[in-house]
């Protein structure tokens, strides 16, 4: 695994918890301390709780009102409730604080990242790939990059990354305040309250830590005419960061410390392979785009989810490696609609000078929010909720996140979520008499089960549902003896070669 980001510690993660030897190496010396990505979407916390992590995340989450999401910041909210999620309202953690609590996870898995280790060369031959780093060589039969958006992995195995290069310039920066005036939010609410234009300058500005209006910390994300005509690498100044804070927010805020600061754009790419031989890519090495609403962030980790189960088959003889040409099938096209719905957010919510059109898309549009309909669309498509895999089948529940029911089993009360924990699949049984728990197939666990109440729904119409280690439902039997065969070797080997032969 190359780098230490969210992506590669919880696909690092994934791979510990199902027994695979992992080695992390990362380049950097310590971690970045940087907030970066936003939050966690609300599909990627019922990731986290499918693993056990979400608690560790809210109780180092960032306070926040509970006000919806937003497209193109526009104010609208948006409501994720119609989707039956647990976590209608996401989690806002700084990116730093999140990958503190995959690495612990990580050491508890028994596994350390070899940090100030920077890749150097690679090649790959019939059985794995050999990697030379810094300090010396790494052999594994396979190697993920998920090095970021400036890949060393990708640049090494020459992979195809089309898009466009930035049209606009703009600066994201973790800051503490010496006073701040009565425009600055001193608490979380919905994004669009915490954009603010002033001065040539656009600027969204919001805690990152502190309570009871004892704020220090904030990030700043913003862009003006200083931005637009700075080079990429020129390094962020206390400077221009003070002067863009005056310019939208008067005087009376007065910066006391740049913590850290970088410059962004809304260059957008997509690696055409996300499978070159025995090296896979995930996260934002396999792509880019503006950094908008924590798309970024969500994607990696949701890509890491999807690659894990089925890495860690493959090498434990499981499955064979056909099933890792379905991550590339699987997860190209999402990571495709979001860079989609991220260029229409970017023409939306930073529409050039001339543009005066745009306000009359920006009216229509939030027309279009405000309807019951739209409003859900909008936000299945910025949660991660509304994702849909072609599994190749017509019912409609097939390739679908499964809802997180409460589960009655002979062991007691449970959560769909909490079954997930070790990171294997599960038969639900919930038309059968209540029995222990034995595996099938593919390392699939048959579990008899009733649903109970819940605050996400009491039925999902079907006596047996088959959900994949990521979550999704790879198969729905209406009827008890429905059995679910082709399924399992669909979803497990890739095809639907013929599977063992099950119980029941």
């Amino acid at each position: 695994m190359v780098g230490a980001g969210p992506t590669g510690l919880f696909l690092a993660c994934e791979l510990a918890l199902a027994g695979v030897d992992v080695a992390v190496v990362e380049r950097e010396a310590v971690p970045s301390g940087q907030s970066r990505g936003g939050g966690v979407n609300q599909r990627s916390a019922e990731v986290l709780a499918m693993r056990g992590l979400l608690d560790a995340v809210t109780e180092r989450a960032v306070p926040r009102e509970s006000v919806g999401g937003h497209f193109a910041f526009l104010p609208v909210p948006l409501d994720a409730r119609p989707w039956r999620t647990r976590y209608p309202d996401g989690i806002m953690i700084p990116q730093d604080r999140l990958e503190q609590i995959l690495e612990t996870r990580l050491r508890e898995l028994g596994v350390r990242v070899r940090r100030s280790t920077e890749l150097v060369g690679l090649v790959q031959d019939s059985d794995g790939v050999e990697a030379t780093v810094s300090d010396g060589r790494v052999r594994g039969r396979y190697l993920v990059a998920c090095d970021g958006g400036h890949s060393a992995v990708r640049k090494l195995v020459g992979a195809d990354f089309p898009g466009q290069a930035g049209t606009m310039a703009a600066v994201s920066a973790d800051i503490e305040l010496a006073s701040a005036g009565e425009t600055v939010p001193r608490t979380v609410g919905h994004i669009s309250t915490m954009m603010r234009p002033g001065g040539g300058y656009w600027m969204m500005l919001h805690p990152l830590d502190g309570e009871g209006g004892r704020v220090a910390g904030y990030r700043a994300v913003f862009g003006g005419p200083p931005q637009a005509a700075l080079p990429r690498t020129a390094p962020v100044t206390a400077d221009e960061v003070a002067a863009a804070l005056t310019a939208v927010h008067g005087p009376d805020t007065v910066l006391a410390r740049l913590r850290w600061g970088t410059r962004f754009s809304d260059a957008h790419r997509q690696l055409a392979q996300y499978r070159h031989g025995r090296v896979l890519f995930a996260g934002d090495a396999a792509h880019i785009h503006l950094p908008i609403g924590g798309q970024g962030l969500n994607l990696g980790l949701q890509d890491a989810m999807n690659l894990g189960w089925k890495l860690a088959g493959v090498v434990a003889g499981r499955s064979p490696e056909a099933l890792l040409d379905t991550y590339h099938d699987e997860r190209h096209p999402v990571a495709a609609r979001v860079l989609a719905t991220v260029r229409a957010q970017r023409v939306i919510a930073f529409p050039s000078p001339e543009a005066d059109d745009v306000r009359g898309l920006r009216e229509i549009v939030m027309d279009m929010a405000r309807l019951p309909d739209g409003n859900e669309y909008l936000a299945g498509l910025m949660s991660g909720l509304a994702i849909r895999y072609d599994l190749g089948d017509p019912d409609p529940l097939v390739g679908a996140r499964m809802i997180d029911l409460a589960l009655g089993t002979q062991d007691g009360v449970t959560t769909v979520s909490a079954l997930l924990r070790a990171g294997r699949g599960l038969l639900l049984d919930l038309d059968a008499p209540l029995a222990p728990v034995h595996e099938v197939a593919w390392g699939v666990d048959r579990i008899p089960a009733r649903v109970v109440g819940s605050p996400v729904g009491t039925d999902v119409g079907a006596a047996r549902v088959l959900v994949r280690p990521d979550g999704y439902v790879g198969w729905v039997g209406r009827e008890p003896h429905e059995r679910p065969d082709a399924a399992l070797a669909r979803c497990f080997a890739g095809s639907a070669q013929e599977a063992p032969a099950l119980l029941g």
